[in-house]
């Protein structure tokens, strides 16, 4: 029997009928299903109907506002979300991240470059389902432990010094590449092609701002820059038994 592949399901909230319909269109072109809500009580109600495999959310909306839709269809259900702001302002991309966004882009955008962002967040939303599904089974990853912080793979779950910590689905991606491989420095360029699946090097202010994010959720002590290289993870418990 041949299984068909089902469509990703796509909820674009937008008040702008020229951007949501243009939007909209576009990811329908890829076979996916879309639906527009105009405000963000709509917005709220739509992704409690849909569970949608990904949200494209504008901050500027009528009702009430990007980052508390975000806000709250992240406290319903964990669900990938891409910010649409007008604002190139790294204070509201960190305030983004901060209620559960795992990427940001700003206005004016290139269409392709939205695709390409949706496309890579799918992806990893994939990986996470693949994951879930193996916990428990012989092919189970097993736990990333460095220094007080548990990294589990298999439930996406993190701990530090025992007490939880939550992480967005893009945060913990990065997080598991930069814990793989403890003291070694991951240029921007990679981690923007190890966890964004970007071919190109466009996007290395969202490898930052999601640092920031981790530095901010985890404490400022565990990933070390390099600057003008990228970063590496590095504990004070491994920075201390090595010297």
């Amino acid at each position: 029997m041949v299984v068909t592949p089902v469509s990703p399901v796509v909820l674009v909230v937008e008040d702008e009928p020229a951007i949501a319909t243009a939007v909209a269109n576009r990811l329908a072109a890829e076979g996916w299903t879309v639906e527009v809500a105009g405000d963000g009580h709509a917005g709220v109600e739509a992704a409690a109907r849909l569970k949608p495999q990904l949200v494209v959310l504008d901050v500027m909306l009528p009702g009430i506002d990007g980052l508390e839709v975000c806000r709250r269809i992240q406290a319903e259900r964990a669900v990938p979300v891409l910010m649409l702001t007008a604002r190139d302002d790294e204070t509201d991309m960190l305030v983004g991240l901060g209620v559960g966004a795992d990427d940001y882009m700003t206005k004016p955008f290139s269409m392709r470059e939205l695709v390409a962002r949706c496309k890579a967040l799918l992806r990893r939303n994939e990986r996470a389902v693949q994951a879930a599904r193996l916990a428990g089974t012989d092919r189970e990853e097993p736990p990333i432990t460095v220094g007080d912080v548990v990294v589990d793979r298999a439930q996406r779950r993190v701990s530090r010094g025992g007490e939880p910590v939550h992480l967005t689905p893009t945060e913990f991606d990065l997080l598991v590449t930069l814990a793989s491989s403890p003291r070694t420095v991951h240029t921007r360029e990679r981690l923007l092609a190890e966890v964004w699946d970007w071919v190109d090097a466009s996007g290395t202010r969202t490898v930052d701002s999601h640092v920031k994010a981790l530095r901010r959720k985890l404490g400022p002590d565990l990933v070390r820059t390099v600057h003008g290289v990228g970063y590496a993870f590095d504990p004070p418990a491994e920075r201390s038994a090595e010297a």
